[in-house]
């Protein structure tokens, strides 16, 4: 029988900065989503990705002094990287500058003005440079922007439309009639009421004052509007095709059962996406969920890098670890309003939920078992009240919990999880295991206490996995058990008796002194605050003074032959930390080499790349790798690499003279 397909996608990030922990919160929404939905059964696609394009990239490169292109693949990178470091399980990375991706926007835009839906027309008005989008003066919030508060400017240019009014009613309608289809409930009030009965005003699908875009195939002058660009991800990441030859995993996968995105970019999501859809002719997406933000501090700040309240999931995780994080991030936002994180509660939330719960919980339960009965358990079969009671909530959890995510509250379904849990400490006081271990007539009671405890750890164990996969897997190793498929679940007594568990049970959490975390916060502080300080003073000397090598004849340089190198394929060498093995195109040979990089670059990066390549070096074996030339890199005083690239566009084997 084949499983039921599931497609579920996040909002791509935009590739401006380093994500925050409001930013990381949504992929690890949807993470644990998608790992329930495949514990459930379904066959689940998880997308996520990165934004790539605008006008705003292309400042932020200019003030670099790097190309667009390059400034989006460090971001990039930096995004994947956190992602994984999330242990999130998303079945595809899309970037906005893949080149499928940019094909089938084009033949988007194309077909829609073949057709009638996109217009040339003149846009004057208010421009956001940062959210890329213009406003009437109505729209605007005390003379700023509706959407960021920051500042705009008039601004006037040629521009493609879209014709958001043809299809207008046809939403309204749909979204009358299908009450899943934009959630909380609250989020389609304010769709509904603040946009589409008012009336929409065709929206600007092209610009001509920046060039860092996907270009409009048929007018050069024009650069496609990041969204239309963005949006048209979800299905270009799974194949469609504008021409009819979409692939087989875009008509299993089409339309998703989920658009995962934050409240702040509802509008786009939920009515420019659904009327570029109508156009194309596809379906529509079957729930978008706008979840809410997670606030810094106790004054409920928006993390801001002007605010100086940014939190960043890996300086997060440097302290409390991968689940610690994921737990919270998923635990302390409300449905449909917006948490808050602060040092404290993370600590508060750490010492009582994780460590003394279910870290108490889980180490109590295996020390008993090790001191009573040398590590082995089995079910006594001396049944009381109590134990029924602890039964009758192991058995009734894995459907509060289904029941919570069917409705996408993940918070509400960990706690539910954490009240088995609760439940397991108090049966522990009730039933006294200490006291029953002194009797050796109540030898047998003590084993089915201990049984009790054991089954329902590992059940509620095996439903917290997808929202701490790691944690899970430690306390069902620790117990040798495996955890319960959907089949399992709902049965008391699968933990075969007799098994042995753990002789020395790792503690899943220590409890934490806020003092000495608040302490290492400020020292890390300090720490970056130095580096930026070092890195402000390198960028004002730009000399390196090196140690001169013995001087060369014009004939000794003359053997060496350099050409520009496109690598289009890259992984890391297992076994190495430092090796990444390149296949790079020269002309039209493909050569393999190998390169000391990989601190500083990640293979996928490096992906795409024009690179200067000496291609006449003797080949080499490196780590058992055969390498046939050297990619050119520059180095800092401090070690840190830069891959030399050519200014200009030139074609792969040009040669460098």
């Amino acid at each position: 029988m084949s499983k039921k397909p599931y497609y579920i996608t996040t909002a791509i990030a935009y590739t401006s900065g380093k994500p925050h922990i409001g930013n990381t919160y949504e992929i690890v929404l949807a993470d644990s989503i998608a790992r329930f939905k495949r514990w459930e059964g379904y066959d689940v696609f998880f997308q996520t990705g990165t934004d790539e394009h605008g006008q705003k990239i292309e400042l932020k490169a200019n003030e670099a002094g790097i190309s667009p292109k390059e400034y989006v693949d460090k971001i990039a990178g930096d995004i994947k990287n956190i992602w994984d470091l999330m242990n999130t399980s998303y079945d595809k990375f899309i970037r906005t500058t893949d080149t499928d991706h940019e094909r089938q926007v084009q033949k988007i835009f194309k077909k829609l003005y073949e057709q009638g839906d996109i217009y040339k027309g003149f846009y004057e008005g208010m421009y956001c440079t940062p959210c890329e989008s213009f406003f009437t003066q109505s729209q605007l919030k005390e003379g700023k922007c509706p959407d960021c508060g920051r500042e705009v400017q008039a601004a006037k240019e040629e521009a493609y439309f879209l014709k958001l009014s043809k299809y207008a009613d046809r939403l309204i309608e749909h979204i009358k009639e299908n009450s899943e289809f934009i959630q909380p409930e609250s989020r389609k009030h304010e769709m509904m009421n603040n946009f589409l009965i008012p009336g929409l005003q065709d929206l600007c699908v092209s610009r001509t004052s920046f060039k860092w875009g996907i270009p409009v195939d048929f007018d050069d002058k024009h650069v496609i509007y990041v969204w239309l660009d963005a949006l048209s991800n979800y299905i270009t990441g799974i194949g469609y095709d504008v021409d009819g030859n979409s692939s087989q995993q875009f008509k299993k996968y089409w339309p998703a059962n989920l658009h995962l995105i934050g409240k702040d970019i509802l509008r786009f999501h939920t009515i420019y996406w659904p009327i570029t859809l109508m156009a194309l002719g596809l379906p529509l997406p079957k729930q978008i969920f706008g979840h809410p933000w997670l606030l810094q501090g106790s004054s409920g700040d928006k993390m801001s890098k002007s605010k100086g309240n940014v939190l960043y999931a890996d300086d997060l995780v440097k302290i409390f670890g991968v689940d610690a994080v994921r737990y919270f991030v998923l635990h302390e936002m409300p449905f449909d309003n917006d948490g808050t994180i602060t040092w404290e509660l993370l600590v508060e939330r750490i010492n009582s939920d994780l460590a003394n719960t279910l870290g108490n919980l889980v180490n109590r339960t295996i020390s008993m078992s090790n001191k009573y009965f040398e590590g082995i358990v089995s079910d006594g079969k001396v049944v009381e009240a109590v134990d029924e009671q602890l039964k009758g909530l192991a058995l009734q959890t894995p459907s509060k919990v289904i029941a919570k995510m069917e409705k996408l509250r993940v918070a509400d379904a960990i706690s539910e999880i954490f009240n088995l849990f609760k439940r397991c400490n108090k049966y522990i006081d009730e039933t006294m295991p200490w006291i029953l271990a002194k009797d050796e007539e109540k030898k047998a009671r003590l084993a089915t206490v201990l049984y009790n405890l054991v089954e329902s750890i590992c059940i509620g164990a095996s439903l917290l996995k997808p929202f701490m996969p790691e944690t899970a897997d430690k306390i069902l190793s620790q117990l040798s058990a495996k955890a319960r498929s959907i089949e399992e679940i709902n049965d008391f007594g699968l933990y075969p008796s007799g098994t042995r568990v753990t002789e020395k049970p790792e503690i899943l959490f220590a409890r934490l002194d806020i003092k000495e975390v608040l302490k290492q916060v400020e020292e890390s502080k300090e720490k970056e605050e130095q580096v930026e300080e070092n890195q402000a003073g390198q960028g004002s000397k730009d000399i390196i003074d090196i140690e001169a090598k013995p001087e060369i004849t014009y004939d000794d340089f003359a053997k060496l032959q350099f050409q520009i190198g496109e690598i289009i394929a890259c992984e890391e060498v297992k076994k190495s930390k430092k090796l990444l093995c390149s296949q790079v195109k020269i002309g039209s040979q493909v050569k393999q080499i190998v390169s000391g990089i990989k601190g500083h670059y990640t293979a996928q990066e490096m992906v795409g790349k024009k690179v200067m390549v000496v291609t006449n070096l003797k080949p080499a074996k490196l780590a058992g790798l055969v390498s046939e030339g050297m990619l050119l890199c520059a180095e800092d005083l401090e070690g840190n690499l830069s891959l030399m690239i050519p200014e200009r566009p030139m074609p792969s084997g040009a040669e460098i003279s």
